[in-house]
């Protein structure tokens, strides 16, 4: 015991700042798509049909979903003239579906933060159920990732709890197989009004690479959504940057 007490006190305090004064992700992370639409040549679809997803549209002007980007280079690497790139920007996250498809227009998703009685309710303490609907374990490892003490998600008062009747919201990763389809309901269910449905991932938003398949049914369209958090798979920085802006944590 007194190795391991002399062990954690070497390592000393490992929790990082949020939000961090400099951004901690490498020069490799793929973040915020930069578009440059004054170097989009017509005629070009390069982008577009490199795109194994179909995010990138070029018909009337420039634009990307990010709800059904996968954040490869494909489109980035296909461009002759450079007009997509990725930033080191993790701030992806929209309350909005429309919020996701960027353009000249619309050059970054949008938080519209929780007001009135929900922020009363949920602004300082947030209990989530995590529903893995016909994920590849990508999107859920790095919502566990959270709990670690890198990012300690607790101590903004949001917790991933075992029962969905002792959460406030569900968190959605993968497809919605027509497997999981029944129970994501069910879990959805059970969760007491009012509630939260958050989104993580692009396969829970759009499907991703499996939309179109006969095993996909894909989000029911009659249960709302309150935030998506596109990524392949999301980066943990971008899913506590979604939450703490839905919760009205941080402005801007």
């Amino acid at each position: 015991m007194i190795n391991l007490l002399k062990a954690r006190l070497r390592q000393g305090y490992r929790t990082q700042a949020f939000p961090p004064t400099l951004n901690p992700l490498p020069e490799r992370f793929r973040g915020l798509p930069l578009l440059h639409p004054d170097r989009c040549h017509q005629g070009c679809r390069s982008c577009a049909d490199a795109c194994p997803t179909g995010a990138i549209s070029a018909n009337r002007g420039l634009r990307v979903d990010m709800g059904r980007c996968l954040f490869c280079p494909s489109c980035a690497e296909a461009c002759p003239h450079g007009a997509v790139e990725y930033t080191r920007n993790y701030a992806l996250a929209s309350t909005s579906r429309e919020g996701l498809i960027l353009s000249e227009e619309n050059p970054s998703p949008k938080i519209e933060a929780l007001q009135g009685e929900m922020k009363r309710l949920f602004g300082r303490s947030l209990k989530l159920r995590q529903v893995s609907a016909g994920g590849c374990n990508g999107c859920e490892a790095d919502l566990n990732v959270l709990g670690t003490v890198g990012f300690d998600l607790g101590r903004f008062g949001i917790q991933f709890v075992a029962s969905p009747r002792h959460a406030d919201g569900i968190v959605v990763t993968g497809p919605v197989t027509r497997n999981m389809a029944a129970a994501l309901r069910s879990t959805y269910e059970a969760v007491a009004a009012p509630k939260l449905v958050i989104l993580s991932g692009t396969c829970a938003i759009s499907g991703g690479t499996f939309a179109g398949s006969q095993a996909v049914s894909g989000m029911p369209a009659d249960i709302p959504v309150d935030l998506y958090i596109p990524g392949c798979p999301p980066h943990p920085l971008t899913v506590l940057d979604g939450l703490l802006r839905l919760l009205g944590r941080i402005k801007g």
